[in-house]
């Protein structure tokens, strides 16, 4: 296969038509071709919901002394529920979406940042130009109307900036947010809701100067930007592909280098938007949607005191009933919803969320004559990957949040025995179920790829062609070198089994492999099998590592949903 789509006579009259119409209209060629492929037959798209959901640069007060310069995510409903919009004042945070299944929802992007983005719907089953990939991006000052279907079980989804050059950038300094989705099935059940229905979005990030939040050189809201013409970059090499990424992969200093081909680890954990700081609840039980926002950073949750969490539910919702665990591993992009039951705890008692150590990475003497990788790391990466002693390396042992039990209220609610009724994937149904697709995570020439092969703008392999409406079997094998957030972008997948890592013996305990996923923590040298259905719509998706800098240098390719009447 030597291009990565068909393209015939009449995509080519198609898309000229869509080009003059895009000049006339003034709206971005990717959101022509959006309109164009989800308005009705009559070109119309009735929404229940509608928002406006802006990019722009603020200046928010964190903590005492000079405001925070940040980006952020402003929504407000043009039509439907107010209640679909729950801000987050004085927070990186971005605004609480809720959605309801079955519902149709229109959204418009509009991006008042300097340079180019797009809103990715992270674990959404929706069209391939409504998933908000880099090729869609948008220049500044332009628009692009999101429109679909919400398909998707009830559940804790998110949606955060994608672009060329920028994700980790612009994810970092605050263009992310959650997507709480409802249906029939989770409104049924005996769940705490209101007040103790709680977010706890987790970020580790690091301060620089004058209150300012630090990333890599020329990063962020206080820098001075040039203005970027067109509508995105298609570079090469990397899932952004632009200059501060992936590009300067060799330049500055090295403490820079590390960060992108390693990540970044901050110094100063982040929940909800703000500096840690306790957080006042009562004696009843509580529902908490937990995300990891973090760049690169991998928690391992765990109650200081020893009792266990109880997970009801993971990425793609609700699990057939609730899973005790010891402790419950979060990799980047992954969500978890916890019952947590304070109904027998005293007033006036704390209790403390903790990330618990684990080791992420191999130790360099197996790759290279004798020092260790962490010690390599901690001389490069301390300090938010600054030159200094590590403060917070990846798997260290540190406090995330204190909870205080404030007040007694009378509590009535029960965990439920059974949840939901979850489908199960079965192997037998699969194309493959004997020869999964197998993707290894592999390195040359400081960039990071899948089977070798580093991002392209477009470029599919053959083995990354799938059929629509068939069930596959992947396999994901990781190098021994250090872990991996793998991602799947449009659907949701359910893990079959883990093996091949000695180095897991840490984490197993905690993997949320329950239930449906989309985000999933590969440790060195692990595979993991994994089984999805390609199922509504065809068109150029992506899989990547979440881990954002990894997908900077090259971790991110796409995969291609064809009709299944259409030849490979």
């Amino acid at each position: 296969m030597k291009g990565s789509r068909h393209f015939g006579r009449r995509d080519f009259l198609g898309a000229t038509s869509l080009a003059a119409a895009s000049l006339m209209t003034g709206l971005p060629l990717a959101q022509a071709w959006a309109k164009s492929s989800h308005s009705g037959a009559d070109g119309t798209f009735e929404p229940d919901l509608a928002l406006e959901l802006t990019a722009c640069a603020q200046n928010l007060a964190l903590r005492s002394g000079p405001a925070t310069a940040a980006w952020s995510y402003d929504a407000k409903v043009l039509k439907g529920d107010a209640a679909s919009v729950r801000a987050h004042p004085d927070s990186t945070l971005g605004p609480t979406l809720h959605m309801r299944r079955g519902q149709k929802v229109r959204i418009d992007f509009v991006n008042e940042l300097d340079q180019p983005s797009i809103v990715n719907w992270h674990g959404l089953h929706v069209p391939a130009d409504m998933m908000g990939l880099p090729r869609y991006e948008v220049a500044p000052g332009r628009r692009y109307r999101y429109e679909f279907q919400v398909n998707d079980r009830a559940g804790t989804y998110w949606y955060h900036a994608m672009a060329a050059g920028h994700t980790p950038e612009q994810v970092y300094f605050g263009l992310a947010g959650l997507l709480i989705v409802s249906d029939d099935e989770e409104a049924a059940l005996p769940l705490p809701r209101g007040e103790y229905d709680l977010p706890i979005v987790l970020q580790d990030r690091s301060w620089g100067q004058d209150n300012q939040l630090h990333y890599l050189p020329g990063t962020g809201p206080a820098a001075s930007r040039k203005p970027q013409a067109g509508n995105g970059s298609t570079g090469e090499g990397g899932m952004m592909g632009g200059r501060e990424m992936t590009g300067g992969m060799m330049s500055g200093n090295m403490g820079s280098m590390m960060t992108r081909m390693m990540g970044f680890f901050g110094d100063s954990i982040f929940v909800n938007g703000r500096p840690t700081q306790p957080l006042e609840l009562a004696t009843h039980a509580y529902r908490l949607h937990v995300l990891n926002a973090s760049n690169a950073r991998t928690y391992k949750l765990a109650w200081k005191d020893g009792r266990p969490l109880t997970v009801i539910a993971t990425d793609g919702g609700l699990l057939r009933e609730p899973a005790h665990k010891p402790y419950v591993m979060l990799t980047p992009g992954q969500r978890v919803e916890l019952w947590a039951d304070f109904s027998g705890d005293a007033v006036d008692s704390d209790l403390t969320l903790m990330s618990e150590s684990f080791n992420s990475m191999m130790n360099m003497g197996d790759m290279m004559s004798g020092s260790g990788l962490m010690g390599m790391m901690g001389g490069m990466m301390g300090g938010g990957n600054r030159m200094g002693a590590p403060s917070l390396p990846d798997g260290a042992a540190f406090p995330i949040l204190t909870v205080r039990i404030a007040h007694k209220v009378e509590n009535t609610l029960k965990l439920p025995a059974h949840l939901s009724n979850l489908e199960r994937l079965r192997v037998q149904d699969a194309a493959n179920p004997h020869n999964p697709r197998s993707f290894h995570v592999t390195m040359g020439h400081m960039q990071w790829g899948f089977n070798g092969h580093s991002f392209k703008m477009g470029a599919v392999a053959p083995d990354e062609v799938v059929r629509l409406g068939t069930t596959e079997v992947w396999e994901f094998i990781n190098s021994p070198m250090m872990a991996h957030a793998i991602h799947l972008h449009g659907l949701q997948f359910q893990v079959l089994e883990r093996s091949g890592s000695s180095r897991s013996a840490d984490v197993t305990g905690g993997y949320a492999d329950e239930g449906w996923l989309d985000t999933m923590l590969v440790m060195p040298g692990e595979r993991v099998k994994i089984i999805m259905r390609f199922a509504d719509f065809t068109g150029l998706y992506a899989y990547q590592c979440h881990m954002l800098e990894h997908a900077a240098a090259g971790l991110m390719r796409d995969y291609e949903v064809r009709a299944s009447h259409a030849s490979a």
